[in-house]
């Protein structure tokens, strides 16, 4: 079968340059993105880092990763995020030989990793929690989208039992959708001069009100 076109395109930066630069490593890396994240995370976060990608002749590092490796801004930055999580809270897998010993249908994708990222900074989440579902993501090897309704599920577990946050959270947020709502219609009433102007200043008061009552 026919490479796809991408990978025509890495291969042909990668006849000349010379193999011994990281320019050509994080295009040999990116050729190997399927089974190899993060070897390409790493070598991503070198040039994010150091802004390498200046040096060969680009502007910004989106622009780097869009036309030297084919890999778009969102895809670029989970990437660069899951390898710092990785290297700042579970150092262990970026071990040498962690990638050779681990059956490699159970090494995380990049996804799960940043799904794993952001379980960490819920307030809601407790540590068994995140060691529950570390151990889907590096041990079970359990799918990204299973994980997600998982992960989801959990956390409305865990918001109903804590009644009173979940209501707070429920509460401001049907205040902050209202008090838009208002004020656009003040301004669309006031502009149109659809009311008279006492009114205009009492809706004026009301959404100060709400204000003092959100904050």
């Amino acid at each position: 079968m026919p490479k796809p076109k991408s990978l025509q395109n890495i291969e042909e930066k990668m006849a000349g340059l010379d193999v011994k630069t990281l320019r050509y490593h994080v295009l040999e890396s990116a050729k190997n993105f399927k089974t190899s994240w993060i070897e390409l995370g790493c070598a991503l976060y070198s040039v994010w880092k150091d802004k390498l990608y200046k040096d060969w002749g680009f502007t910004t590092f989106d622009t780097y990763t869009a036309k030297e490796i084919g890999i778009k801004k969102p895809t670029a930055m989970k990437l660069l995020r899951s390898y710092c999580f990785l290297e700042k809270e579970e150092p262990v897998y970026l071990k040498d030989g962690y990638m050779e010993s681990s059956n490699a249908a159970k090494i995380p994708g990049y996804e799960a990793v940043d799904l794993l990222r952001k379980a960490k900074d819920k307030k809601t989440l407790d540590s068994a929690d995140y060691a529950r579902l570390k151990k889907d993501i590096f041990e079970d090897g359990k799918d990204v989208q299973q994980l997600k309704r998982d992960l989801t599920s959990l956390i409305r577990q865990r918001e109903e039992l804590e009644p009173e946050e979940a209501y707070r959270k429920r509460r401001l947020a049907t205040l902050k959708r209202f008090i838009g709502s208002l004020k656009a219609l003040k301004q669309e009433a006031e502009i149109s001069k659809l009311l008279p102007a006492p009114l205009i200043k009492e809706a004026q008061e009301l959404i100060k009100k709400i204000e003092e009552e959100i904050s």
